[in-house]
């Protein structure tokens, strides 16, 4: 199996997001994955959300990374800090705290790993099955388990 791996060095900035969907838009559109397919929108959602987390929530840079395979896209961004991510529970009015439960909901499995002094949360999503909302079976995963997809 072939995979195509492209990453992006985000900054320690909130700006950054913005630049990361941007980077990503392109990406998606240069292996066939439409802007105006729901696939590409679910995955900018995702991407937007995991690389808010590690800005906001971590003060340190971060990578994206996005991989093109069978049966989908594997969305990965690593950081620096060794705090694991912990789901919040928002309030009706609250702004934010609902990122992981998104995740939750859209991908077809996700979890995190450590990685070094830091760690890496990943998604996946199926492009045949999109947004089911399962996890892949590993240590530290969430939702319901299915087997994982590897990714060299």
């Amino acid at each position: 199996m072939q995979v195509l791996q492209v990453q992006l060095e985000v900054g320690a900035d909130p700006a950054e997001v913005g630049r990361a969907r941007r980077w990503a838009r392109s990406r998606l559109a240069g292996c066939g994955i439409g802007d105006d397919e729901p696939l590409a929108e679910t995955l900018i959602l995702l991407i937007s959300e995991l690389v808010t987390n590690a800005v906001v929530h971590t003060g340190c840079p971060a990578v994206l990374r996005m991989l093109f395979g069978e049966p989908g896209v594997r969305v990965e961004v690593a950081d620096a800090s060794d705090r694991a991510p912990s789901p919040r529970q928002a309030a009706g009015d609250d702004t934010g705290g609902r990122g992981l439960e998104l995740v939750d909901g859209l991908a077809d499995r996700w979890g995190w790993q450590r990685e070094g002094a830091g760690k890496r949360i990943w998604c996946e999503i199926d492009r045949a099955e999109k947004g089911a909302g399962a996890a892949s079976g590993r240590p530290e995963t969430h939702g319901t388990i299915r087997e994982p997809h590897v990714y060299l």
